[in-house]
């Protein structure tokens, strides 16, 4: 038997949707909040959906003169593990994602960057969450000094794409923003793939 190729679809995604009937708040936490929504089914039937919704964040691959990604390490709680990943951070109320990633950038790591490019936006949990994760890449850096919140402890430091790589192969880095932008790199240094330009906030309100 042969499955039909993505062509081969329905038109459209009207068979698939989900309606919501009617929902209620479980939980408001310091920034994520969880709700659950009754929901009309493609069939007639109906089903309870449970979800948090999230601001949004921010994840920067930063490159250094040299070729390096610089990275962090630190400690997170609900996995008990300290995990290595590209800087990252999520959004303020009605922040700008460029703003925000430059911010997170500087307060976690010290360093700016002159050359600013959008890569891609995730979702890396679709199944019961809202957050999206816009990922820019960083260039042109120049060092500075960190500006880390009260509550925040982490590693930062530098190491090349090859060792990143085999880090994701071995099971070492899971976290899955640092996966994707590991892999995108790679593609990136190949020329398989570009980053789209930015547009400055101040550019942006003049159009």
């Amino acid at each position: 038997m042969t499955e039909k190729s993505f062509e081969d679809l329905t038109s459209g995604d009207a068979h698939l949707r989900e309606e919501r009937i009617s929902g209620e708040d479980i939980y408001g936490g310091i920034f994520l909040n969880m709700k659950r929504d009754r929901v009309s089914l493609p069939d007639g039937g109906e089903a309870i959906r449970e979800y948090l919704t999230h601001p949004g964040a921010v994840a920067i691959v930063a490159l250094l003169d040299d070729g390096r990604v610089l990275l962090e390490r630190q400690y997170r709680y609900p996995i008990t593990k300290s995990c290595i990943e590209i800087p990252a951070g999520k959004l303020d109320a009605c922040e700008d994602h460029l703003l925000c990633a430059k911010r997170e950038l500087e307060e976690e790591t010290g360093y700016t960057a002159q050359k600013w490019s959008f890569i891609r936006r995730i979702h890396p949990v679709i199944s019961y969450s809202t957050e999206f994760i816009d990922i820019y890449l960083a260039e042109d850096l120049k060092p500075g000094k960190s500006h880390l919140d009260a509550e925040e402890f982490l590693d930062v430091f530098a190491a090349p794409l090859e060792q990143l790589m085999a880090w994701v192969e071995s099971g070492e880095i899971t976290d899955v923003k640092t996966t994707i932008a590991t892999y995108w790199l790679d593609r990136y240094r190949r020329g398989l793939v570009s980053p789209k330009p930015t547009i400055k906030p101040t550019e942006k309100l003049n159009k």
